[in-house]
């Protein structure tokens, strides 16, 4: 009877445990913690990145939606840093044992404050320090990066931000993978045709504030003879000053764009009816902007 009865009682506390669901390789433990904001909410899609003491990541991720993430790691020492869109970093050290849990319970993210915006008046990009880059899908398969090396623009920031403008041309011409042939072909009249559609121009009056450094700049993209309604989602790094002191922003953006919305529509199949070229174009920025001095 008592044999039975620690026999249950055993089955039970294993049923319990925090690590019976989970498969634990020999000399491995498990981490773990649910990502909160300042009321308690839970933060989900929080990015968190686990690394050794000699600071190489052993894994990385996302918490799920109810702001907990759970990792399988080999026992020993790590460094925990966990960041969210808008929030303060936060890093953290713990000690994983073998076919233990090493939990750190609730962690709270601080909201982070947000980068000084730049002042009212003139900015332009300066190529130098700025890029916009094109990707696309090559035959189901790699993706093909290039760029646009011929740029300028200007962005007249307003007093109240979101009443700013930009215009931004690029020369069509300039587009480079680092393979001429294929440079030659994206120019010719089955893509961009550079002949009759020299520039790719893209103007904004609409910025909008999503949170954090989060914006959305949206304008007209005017390519191929078309103008499409475009949404560049954006980050704001924050300001800096330049070798001469000059005044400088810099943000990143992405958006997608549809071949088709472009009638760029060139296209051959290969014979098991894979596309050589995939139907949208990932576009993606980096640039800095100059405040310009008034003259006199």
């Amino acid at each position: 009877m008592f044999g039975r009865w620690l026999g249950n009682r055993t089955n039970r506390v294993q049923r319990t445990s925090p690590l019976a669901a989970v498969h634990t390789p020999e000399h491995a433990g498990v981490l773990s913690c649910r990502v909160l904001d300042p009321v308690n909410a839970p933060v989900p899609h929080a990015e968190f990145a686990v690394s050794d003491t000699t600071g190489r990541k052993v894994v990385s991720g996302g918490t799920d939606p109810f702001g907990a993430f759970m990792t399988t790691v080999p026992a020993g020492e790590y460094r925990l840093a966990v960041s969210a869109e808008g929030y303060t970093p936060y890093r953290a050290t713990a000690t994983v044992g073998e076919n233990t849990l090493a939990s750190l319970g609730d962690v709270t993210l601080q909201v982070a404050r947000p980068p000084e915006l730049p002042a009212p008046g003139d900015w332009e990009i300066e190529p130098t320090h700025s890029s916009i880059g094109f990707t696309a899908r090559h035959i189901g398969l790699a993706r093909i990066h290039r760029r646009f090396n011929s740029f300028a623009g200007a962005v007249r920031i307003a007093e109240r931000v979101e009443q700013s403008a930009m215009h931004v041309v690029i020369g069509a011409a300039s587009i480079d993978t680092n393979v001429r042939m294929r440079d030659d072909h994206l120019r010719s009249a089955d893509f961009l045709d550079v002949e009759r559609f020299p520039t790719l121009e893209f103007y904004s009056e609409r910025f909008v504030h999503k949170g954090g450094s989060r914006w959305a700049v949206t304008g007209a993209l005017s390519l191929h003879g078309v103008t499409r309604t475009v949404t560049l989602d954006t980050e704001y790094l924050g300001l800096g000053s330049g070798m001469n002191g000059e005044a400088r922003a810099a943000c990143r953006a992405r958006t997608e764009l549809h071949r088709d919305d472009f009638t760029v529509s060139w296209q051959t199949m290969l014979a098991r009816g894979i596309a050589v070229v995939g139907p949208s174009i990932a576009v993606e920025l980096d640039v800095q902007i100059v405040q310009q001095t008034q003259a006199g």
